[in-house]
């Protein structure tokens, strides 16, 4: 075991300058799965991901069509039926790159700076598709032949909120079916690794307002026609009291409580010195309702996320305009139904409608929480990798953002599930992202050691 394990790390170490080769062609791919106009671009980064399994070694590599953007599946199952079986999920879609201005190289032309490759995607979540395929590819051009059943599940549209995954995990089933899944959309931090075990759940909605038919001169008309921008910030002033708790009705009836151990759990895992210098403020809004750690990932959230309406240019035009329109996303937290949830935001909204302003909301993705494994044999194969690798193991922590799919798996398959990522990086969603080239060979390493405890699991 140990020769094999070691054969494909000197493999994966010799190939390094190949592997960063690679990395940079599918960091080209302007994968954005929330603007239409990367349609092309998305089909064409799923069908290059086919082609390298198919040359990896990977057998029934395809695209599977979805009423949005396709999904790449292909399988490795020679291992035999005594040897477990994991399904392996990355996403390769990535985040829209705005404001542009602001990045230092282009965003989809890597480049190598001081040892940080820069590009959209590079850490979220290039960085688990392509370790995952240069472990697989280590281990099976090293021995021929991995130590366990695979099969790979790579989304196109985790980044806009994955709103065509349910029908297509409901009525795969079978083809999903696995001993464990391994969730590779996160990070790698060689110097404080810690392991999601819990997320929350995700609502996005945009709201519009609209009122006159046309823009119409604020000089003739103000004071006689209501205002869509005022009406739009009455509403996004409206969600939240003076304590940063959201007014909705009924927005935390279903709430789920949170045991002494959990709750021991997620302060031993919070960083707020971290959090403090990320944020560049302090961490205050909201400080009544609960700690810090405690509503940044257990309470439920409401956030703008943009806004529009009226002139936008340089100097002043005086109109009163037609319309405004705001863009919402709101974390739910474990209890919390997400359609539920959805329609007392919709209710609540449209409840500020007037005979002259029209208000209308468009849910779009409705998403569950999700909740991994917590202690056990797979949570140890991936503290005895990183303790390996890095000499540490990795502290438990609970994240307040989403991964949709993940709560599909916890509602329909019930599939034990465990985390491992392979970027370390920053500014993930943000101008100027990037991965940390030798820690990305150190992650690579340790998924070899992964892949080879989970075979020792038990069924």
């Amino acid at each position: 075991m140990t020769d094999t394990i070691q054969s494909a790390i000197n493999y994966a170490h010799h190939h390094k300058e190949e592997s960063i080769e690679g990395f940079i062609k599918l960091l080209g791919f302007p994968s954005v799965s929330a603007d239409p106009a990367y349609k092309k671009d998305i089909l064409a980064c799923a069908n290059w991901l086919v082609s390298e399994l198919k040359r990896i070694g990977f057998d029934n590599c395809h695209t599977i069509d979805t009423d949005g953007h396709p999904v790449v599946y292909a399988e490795w199952l020679k291992a035999g039926a005594d040897k477990p079986t994991v399904l392996v999920y990355d996403h390769y879609d990535v985040q829209p790159v705005d404001p542009l201005h602001l990045w230092k190289s282009e965003p989809f032309e890597a480049e190598v700076r001081e040892g940080r490759l820069y590009a959209r995607g590079a850490t979220d979540n290039k960085a688990g598709v392509w370790g995952n395929l240069k472990v697989f590819e280590a281990l099976l051009a090293a021995n021929g032949t991995l130590p366990l059943n695979v099969k790979i599940l790579i989304e196109g549209e985790e980044e806009s909120g994955s709103p065509n995954m349910e029908p297509f995990v409901a009525s795969n089933k079978e083809l999903l079916k696995a001993d464990i899944m391994v969730n590779c959309d996160g990070d790698f931090e060689p110097a404080n690794p810690t392991l999601c075990y819990a997320g929350r759940g995700i609502i996005s909605a945009e709201v519009k307002v609209t009122g006159p038919k046309a823009d119409l001169h604020s000089g003739t008309f103000g004071g006689v026609v209501q205002n869509p921008l005022h009406v739009a910030g009455k509403i996004i002033g409206a969600f939240h009291d003076d304590q940063g708790r959201v007014r909705i009705p009924g927005y935390y009836d279903t709430v789920a409580t949170i045991d002494d151990a959990e709750r021991q759990r997620i302060h031993a895992g919070w960083q707020p010195e971290r959090m403090q210098k990320d944020a560049g403020v302090p961490l205050t809004w909201g400080s009544t309702i609960a700690p810090d750690a405690e509503r940044a990932t257990v309470y439920p959230t409401l956030d703008i996320n943009g806004m529009t309406g009226g002139y936008q240019g340089p100097g002043t035009k005086t109109i009163i305009p037609a319309e405004a329109s705001f863009k919402v996303t709101m974390r739910l937290v474990p209890d919390q139904n997400p359609h539920e949830i959805a329609q007392a935001f919709k209710r609540y909204v449209e409840s500020f409608a007037t005979d002259t302003v029209k208000v209308t909301v468009d849910i779009g993705e409705e998403a569950w929480p999700f909740v991994m494994e917590t202690e056990g044999q797979y949570v140890e194969a991936v503290q005895d990798a990183l303790q390996s690798v890095i000499n540490r193991r990795a502290q438990l922590t609970r994240a307040g953002g989403s991964i949709p799919i993940l709560g599909m798996f916890n509602r329909l398959i019930g599939v034990p599930m465990v985390s491992f990522g392979y970027g370390e990086g920053d500014n993930i969603h943000s101008p100027n992202e990037y991965v940390v080239v030798d820690s990305f060979f150190q992650a690579i390493e340790a998924g070899i050691r992964l892949y080879h405890n989970l075979a020792k699991t038990t069924k």
